[in-house]
């Protein structure tokens, strides 16, 4: 059995008056999880925006992580610019919905280049791309795309003959 040293923590970056700064706040994460919060309550209520929230997740690709950890989820497929949440729910014409959230100002991030770039190109291929900023706007958003009719899919679909059967009995 190996024991593992446990090496001391580097210590926070220092201001120019020689005090520590401060622990950055993901203000972004902890509105967005109010936000995931209230999605649950409103499917328990029965509302219609709470029948997104089974269809609604998060893609983690920001945050603070070593290189070797952002190396192995770039190698694993994580890219830059993804939206924040998707909604895997075809409404309004759209096959889905791509939301970049950002807290409420004056913390927001301005939008990114590469996820200005995200939500037009999933304009493109037919995606539902929107930028909400804060908490309150996110909600508005949710409301109105729960409120479009599901997108009907017209003709018949191809199936791929390549993958293993995941269907139970067919």
């Amino acid at each position: 059995m190996s024991l593992r040293i446990q090496q001391p923590r580097r210590p926070r970056a220092l201001k120019k008056d020689g005090k520590p700064r401060a622990k950055p706040v993901d203000w972004e994460g902890q509105e967005q999880a109010v936000l995931i919060r209230w999605l649950l309550g409103e499917k328990k209520r029965g509302t219609p925006v709470g029948q997104l929230y089974d269809a609604t997740y998060h893609v983690p690709n920001g945050g603070q992580r070593s290189k070797s950890t952002g190396a192995a989820m770039k190698r694993q497929g994580v890219k830059a610019g993804v939206s924040d949440l998707s909604v895997r729910q075809a409404r309004g014409g759209w096959f889905g919905l791509y939301l970049e959230f950002k807290a409420t100002p004056p913390k927001d991030a301005p939008l990114a280049d590469s996820q200005f770039e995200w939500l037009e190109d999933s304009e493109f291929e037919g995606y539902c791309g929107v930028l909400a900023l804060g908490l309150e706007e996110a909600k508005v958003v949710l409301r109105e795309y729960a409120s479009w009719s599901r997108t009907q899919i017209v003709g018949e679909r191809l199936a791929l003959e390549s993958g293993t059967e995941w269907r139970k009995g067919e």
